[in-house]
């Protein structure tokens, strides 16, 4: 994902910062423990298609 076009993006819940996951297949926003899908390159910014992160992950911050 172009780094250019992750630093417009935000959280559509909180607003807050996305971060790409290690296998760059997700947006993550750590303050709302949510998951975006990235599919075919195009992020999916909408909460119900997120998914909810672990324990772990919610532990494992950026």
């Amino acid at each position: 994902m172009d780094k250019k076009l992750l630093s417009m993006l935000a959280c559509p819940v909180c607003k807050g910062e996305l971060k790409l996951n290690d296998d760059r297949t997700e947006l993550v926003c750590y303050q709302d423990a949510m998951a975006f899908p990235i599919r075919e390159g195009i992020p999916v910014m909408i909460a119900v298609e997120a998914r909810t992160l672990s324990t772990d992950e919610r532990l494992d911050k950026h």
